[in-house]
């Protein structure tokens, strides 16, 4: 005979979420410096539907996967300077001096993004490979503003990984 069902034992003891605010990103070889994340969307993905026509009827299997783009948010410190490094990873894809553009190995990047517990332990690790600059927005100014400057770039990867 089944249990009755009663909401104590749906709900967990002890209940912590991930927090929006407790992460990091750490990029080996320290492209963008993790002290200057200020906002960071997570990965998300897109199945294409694949239709397969028969008589008067449509079935649908899934079909390829496309890892979309990720938003960075960051603050632009003086040392170092974030914009700076955000230049650097563009001009490793395109020159805009020389025009010369970049081989894949070069501009494309590898990075983690890591979600921490309240004692900074990583309680979630995303590996995303193959990611390069798509857009970089080096923000508004304002007189009229104590705000500290900002950078908005978007990367396209090839592959996320969920590591736990």
């Amino acid at each position: 005979m089944a249990e009755p069902f009663e909401v104590n034992k749906m709900l967990a003891d002890t209940y912590e979420p991930k927090r929006s605010n407790r992460f990091l990103f750490q990029f080996a070889d320290e492209a963008l410096p993790s002290f200057a994340a200020r906002t960071m969307a997570r990965p998300s993905a897109t199945i294409d539907p694949v239709e397969i026509h028969y008589l008067n009827t449509i079935r649908y299997l899934a079909g390829k996967l496309t890892w979309n783009t990720m938003a960075i948010g960051l603050y632009d410190p003086i040392a170092p300077s974030a914009a700076q490094k955000v230049m650097e990873w563009i001009r490793l894809c395109y020159e805009n001096l020389s025009g010369r553009a970049g081989y894949e190995a070069f501009y494309k990047k590898d990075f983690s993004l890591l979600m921490l517990d309240p004692v900074g332990a990583t309680v979630e690790q995303w590996d995303i490979q193959g990611a390069f600059i798509t857009e970089a927005t080096f923000g508004d100014l304002d007189m009229a503003s104590s705000d500290p400057a900002q950078i908005d770039v978007t990367v396209r990867m090839d592959k996320c990984i969920l590591r736990y």
